[in-house]
């Protein structure tokens, strides 16, 4: 399957999941809570599977248009309603009922970001220590005084043990707070030293900020030489004839000393003919290689390092926690993470952060087939992550949103009777009208990217 095929896939994979789980929250809490529930749909539009079930006769169905879903109650707003089911219709409920009903759609989406949390902290995942590289000139790991070979063993005095906990914490107080970011990390020779770095808040909520040049140090790498370990089917470097063994020594005639080099030589010439050098045995032989007809923007070789055995045995460690730590990690993973979605949206509206960070589809379609293509765990990583964006999105004040329901719910607290019928319908104008302006600006900043 191509790249854009595994990225669609991924993408209304993920989609379907989360609509269905946000969907299932009015549903179920619905339905406890004694409203008469009519559809269950995932997507909008004309129905593709329809399946009628139960003594309520409940149509569920998926639909055409698969970017939501919904949950249709009995509502004499909307249709007459039989006398015997009068008290089962939604807009006859209390405002504790409904409000209850509303905020389950988006608390069924930061649930299943503690769920896939606590799945991964438990089945455990095989992560690279989080050993600084290489630290840049003039940043705040610099200043801070961190040095390549360091491992950073704590953000903010929460143990890290992966590169995510790291990035998270360091991005965490970077954003949320001042800037300062408490750091303690252990030399090679086993020396502990607690560091604070200061960062810029305004740089790192700022146009598609380079967050590891901002903050500063790389994650460790090896230096890998520029020899091919394999050749992918179908890729440049098989049709041009290069074999598993060969060294790359030059492309165009400029040498490149390892893989690093080979990878950046190559990044700007995608679409071109390229003549590379290649040593191999005791041969010198030139090769054209054609770097086109890819889904990466960069000049894509289609070739895998050769990676010595045993090279990352000693940078590797397995994080693994037990079922009740597990619950713990989970928690701070989904709270940690919707904080900083929180910090990111409200400084958005007030100006301090770019508006051009706001992903729409496409981008999240390209998530979605990357993390897919890493494996499960990595896509349930970005499963989390949307869903807690999901259900911190539905819990905004725009009108039609499970967060305008909750607006109007206030509103008919302190006046104590509901908005009027005319004031529900400008509200629901309204909020087609600033969801499309939304969706408008995220379409174009994806296509942007795309752009370059």
């Amino acid at each position: 399957m191509s790249g854009f095929g595994v990225s669609l896939l991924s993408f209304l994979v993920a989609i379907a999941i989360l609509v269905a789980f946000h969907e299932f929250g009015h549903y179920w809490v619905a339905r406890r809570l004694g409203v008469k529930v009519l559809r269950y749909s995932i997507g909008f539009g004309k129905p593709l599977y329809t399946r009628i079930a139960g003594p309520d006769r409940i149509e569920y169905q998926i639909a055409a248009i698969p970017l939501g879903g919904y949950v249709k109650m009995l509502d004499e707003r909307e249709g007459p309603v039989p006398e015997a089911d009068r008290h089962r219709a939604f807009n006859r409920q209390s405002l504790r009922v409904r409000t209850a009903i509303v905020l389950a759609g988006p608390a069924a989406n930061f649930l299943l970001a503690l769920v896939v949390y606590w799945f991964i902290a438990v089945v455990g995942t095989t992560e690279l220590r989080p050993v600084v590289g290489d630290v840049l000139p003039d940043t705040a790991a610099e200043r801070a005084g961190l040095s390549s070979g360091d491992e950073v063993v704590a953000v903010g005095g929460r143990d890290t043990r992966s590169w995510q906990q790291v990035m998270m914490g360091i991005l965490d107080r970077g954003v949320r707070g001042s800037g300062e970011v408490d750091v303690t990390v252990v030399d090679r020779s086993g020396r502990q030293r607690d560091l604070q770095m200061q960062l810029d808040r305004r740089e790192l909520l700022g146009e598609n900020p380079d967050m590891l040049r901002l903050i500063g140090f790389e994650p460790w790498r090896p230096q890998l030489e520029s020899r091919i370990g394999e050749t992918i089917a179908g890729g440049a470097a098989a049709e041009a004839g290069l074999e598993s063994g060969d060294r790359i020594v030059a492309v165009e005639g400029e040498a490149v000393a390892d893989w690093d080099a080979l990878v950046a030589a190559l990044r700007s010439r995608a679409g071109s003919e390229t003549e590379l050098t290649v040593q191999r045995a005791d041969e010198v032989l030139e090769r054209m290689v054609s770097l086109q007809g890819t889904d990466s923007p960069n000049g894509v070789l289609g070739v895998r390092p050769d990676v010595p055995a045993g090279l990352y045995e000693d940078m590797q460690q397995t994080v693994r926690y037990g079922p009740i730590a597990s619950v713990g990690e989970a928690a701070q993973g989904t709270w940690q993470a919707s904080m900083l979605t929180v910090q990111v949206l409200w400084r958005m509206v007030t100006g301090e952060a770019s508006l051009k960070n706001l992903s729409g589809p496409i981008n999240i379609a390209q998530h979605a087939g990357d993390t897919a293509s890493s494996g499960l765990v990595p896509f349930l990583k970005f499963l989390a992550i949307v869903s807690i964006s999901l259900g911190i999105i539905n819990l905004l004040p725009i009108p039609i949103l499970d967060g305008g329901h909750l607006m109007y719910f206030l509103v008919e607290a302190v006046k104590g009777s509901p908005p009027s019928d005319k004031a529900l319908l400008v509200g629901q104008q309204l909020g087609i009208v600033m969801l499309l302006m939304i969706m408008s600006l995220a379409f174009y900043n994806d296509i942007a990217r795309l752009a370059g």
